[in-house]
C-alpha cells in the first residue's frame, strides 16, 4: 500500500460529454467510498460543449446543459475544466460569445475553483486578463517532446498544471530531478493509445482545431498500424508510455508526483466507466459499481 499521506489526483475526462454517466458515479462515489482506492480522488472532470470555437483535442459533441453539469460538480466538489485548447486561434475569436458565458458561468456559479485546459498562448493571456479566476492548464496538444521544452513550460507561472507529451512519462532520470514545486505541476497523460513513434499528432491535434473552428477540413488520416481499430484500452495497456495502478503506487507518487489524467472525450461512456473502474476501483467492489451504473435506467452507456 502506498503512504496514505500521498494522493493520487485524477483529472476524468467527459464534463459535458458523460455528464449523465458522472451523475450517477459522483453519488456512489460519495456513499460508497470505501469501494474506492483510499489514495486517490478527483481532482477534475474536464471537457467542452459542443460547436466551441476555441475548443480543441478533440471534436466535442456534449450537449448536456452547462448550468446542469456546474451544478453537479459544485455539488461533488470537483473543479469544473473546459477543453479550450485549440492551437490555431486568431483575435477575432476572442470575442466568441459562447466561450465566453462558459467561462464566466463557471467563475459565477462555482464553490470549487474551474481551470482552462489551453494551447494558444493568444488565449492564455486573454484569459489571464478577462478570467483571472480560472486557473490554466497547458494543454499536451502542444506536443512537448523535448524535456528541456517541457521543463520550460513548467516554469512559465501562468500555468497551474503542465500535461507534457505521454513520450515523456517514463523519462524517470529526467523527471526526478525536477523540483517538488515542478513536480506538483506534471499532470501524466496515462492511457494514451497513439502510437508511441508517432510523427503526426501535432498535425492530428490542428486537424481537430480548424473542424472546431468551422473549417471545412478532411478528416486525419492515422498512420498507426492500430488505426483502423479504434481506442481499445487492451492495446492502451501495451503502450509503453502507459502508467497503470502499480506504476502510479509503485513508482509515481513516490517520486512525488500526484496529478493523472485519463483521456477519454471522444470515446463511449462505457468505456470510460472502465477506466473509471481500473484506475479507482477496488477489485473486489468493481461489480458492484459496474451494476449499479448499468442498472441505471436513466443511463444509456451505448
Amino acid at each position: 500500500m502506498p503512504d496514505t499521506s500521498s494522493t493520487a489526483h485524477y483529472h476524468l475526462p467527459g464534463l459535458f460529454e458523460f455528464y449523465e454517466l458522472y451523475k450517477v458515479f459522483l453519488p456512489l462515489y460519495r456513499e460508497h467510498r470505501e469501494w474506492f482506492y483510499e489514495w486517490c480522488d478527483i481532482g477534475s472532470i474536464y471537457g467542452a460543449p459542443a460547436d466551441c470555437l476555441w475548443g480543441g483535442g478533440r471534436a466535442a459533441f456534449g450537449d448536456a446543459d452547462v448550468d446542469d453539469v456546474l451544478a453537479l460538480v459544485n455539488e461533488y466538489g470537483v473543479s469544473a475544466r473546459l477543453t479550450f485548447s485549440n492551437s490555431l486561434l486568431r483575435e477575432e475569436h476572442l470575442a466568441d460569445k459562447k466561450c465566453n458565458e462558459i467561462c464566466a458561468a463557471v467563475v459565477s456559479t462555482g464553490s470549487t475553483t474551474g481551470g482552462v485546459i489551453v494551447h494558444s498562448d493568444l488565449l492564455t493571456e486573454y484569459l489571464g486578463a478577462n478570467f483571472p479566476e480560472l486557473y490554466l492548464v497547458s494543454s499536451t496538444t502542444k506536443v512537448l517532446t523535448d524535456f528541456s521544452d517541457f521543463e520550460a513550460e513548467l516554469n512559465r507561472p501562468e500555468f497551474a498544471f503542465v500535461v507534457p507529451d505521454f513520450r515523456l512519462n517514463k523519462a524517470f532520470d529526467k523527471l526526478s530531478g525536477l523540483s517538488q514545486t515542478q513536480k506538483d505541476k506534471v499532470e501524466f497523460l496515462c492511457n494514451e493509445c497513439c502510437d508511441f513513434g508517432c510523427k503526426n499528432r501535432k498535425v492530428c491535434y490542428e486537424n481537430v482545431s480548424r473542424k472546431n473552428l468551422g473549417e471545412e477540413v478532411a478528416d486525419h488520416k492515422c498512420s498507426s498500424p492500430d488505426a483502423a481499430d479504434g481506442y481499445r484500452f487492451s492495446l492502451a495497456m501495451k503502450n509503453q508510455a502507459f502508467i497503470g495502478v502499480k506504476d502510479i503506487v509503485e513508482t509515481y507518487l513516490p517520486m512525488g508526483f500526484s496529478n493523472f489524467k485519463l483521456e477519454g472525450r471522444g470515446l463511449g461512456s462505457a468505456v470510460v466507466l472502465e477506466f473509471l473502474l481500473y484506475y479507482m476501483t477496488k477489485p473486489e467492489a468493481q461489480l458492484l459499481v459496474r451494476e449499479a451504473v448499468y442498472l441505471d435506467s436513466m443511463l444509456d452507456l451505448f
